[in-house]
């Protein structure tokens, strides 16, 4: 069994962050483990607290998995500090950890936002490097190159910044396009691919980001292609957004759980 390894925060209400990480990593039939950087006080309507592990607690738990349960992936999401930025970076070295993706989570699908502006630069300069793979969507990916992004010539001008300035693929996401949901890998050489999706009439897409990240990094820890794990990982998110989960008062979790028989008999 390959074993994936999460890096995150926690979502007390299950539909992002960690859980949605770990459900995710169970469907694709992979041993799941998590580093948890922050809990967070949150569900389907908003963000309402967060408190920081320590940055020395967060290495001492990435010295514990690694010491006794290598991961064949690493998902990193959640990482609010500078200092947390810099703990998981350094241990991620020491390690040499492979297939790393990074999900540069920086405001929650409520509009709370999750990465401190002082860390911004770190993120950039120390983490996304280490990364086989980063996954912002739009907002996120603005963030990283200093203009916007609201079409399709912006992902594509923004994705060939990030991959040339990291040295590694960028997978923007489309989530947000007016016409479509489609997605762009580009890479360092400035090589690009499209990855068509339609838009989904479902409102309920909380922890979405998370659950695409940790998808990829299944499929990189079995042994794909970057195309083909993005391949696979859109469509296990398009199914968990079609079963129309209606959970919450704000906006929904997925149903990660979707493909999976509804009886253990």
């Amino acid at each position: 069994m390959k074993k994936v390894l999460t890096i995150a925060g926690s979502d007390c209400s299950g539909g992002a962050g960690i859980q949605a990480d770990l459900k995710t990593m169970t469907v694709h039939k992979i041993y799941g483990m998590s580093v948890i950087t922050a809990l967070t006080a949150q569900n389907t309507t908003g963000v309402q607290g967060i408190f920081d592990a320590s940055p020395d607690f967060i290495e001492l738990q990435i010295d514990s998995v690694f010491k006794d349960i290598r991961p064949d992936a690493v998902k990193i999401g959640m990482v609010s500090s500078v200092d947390t930025i810099r703990a998981i970076a350094k241990k991620l070295k020491e390690y040499d950890a492979k297939h790393i993706v990074v999900d540069p989570v920086m405001v929650s699908t409520s509009g709370s936002r999750l990465l401190s502006p002082d860390a911004i630069a770190t993120l950039k300069e120390e983490l996304l490097p280490l990364a086989e793979v980063i996954t912002p969507n739009m907002a996120e990916a603005a963030v990283l190159c200093n203009f916007k992004v609201e079409n399709k010539d912006e992902m594509l001008k923004a994705g060939l910044q990030i991959s040339k300035e990291s040295g590694v693929d960028v997978l923007i996401k489309g989530g947000h396009l007016l016409d479509s949901a489609d997605d762009l890998l580009c890479n360092s050489k400035g090589e690009t691919l499209w990855f068509l999706s339609p838009h989904i009439d479902n409102p309920n897409i909380h922890g979405t980001g998370c659950t695409l990240s940790t998808a990829i990094a299944c499929n990189l820890a079995n042994g794909f292609s970057m195309e083909e794990s993005i391949t696979k990982a859109k469509l296990y998110i398009k199914g968990a957004i079609e079963s129309g989960l209606d959970i919450g008062e704000g906006r929904g979790p997925l149903n990660h759980s979707y493909s999976l028989p509804s009886s253990l008999d």
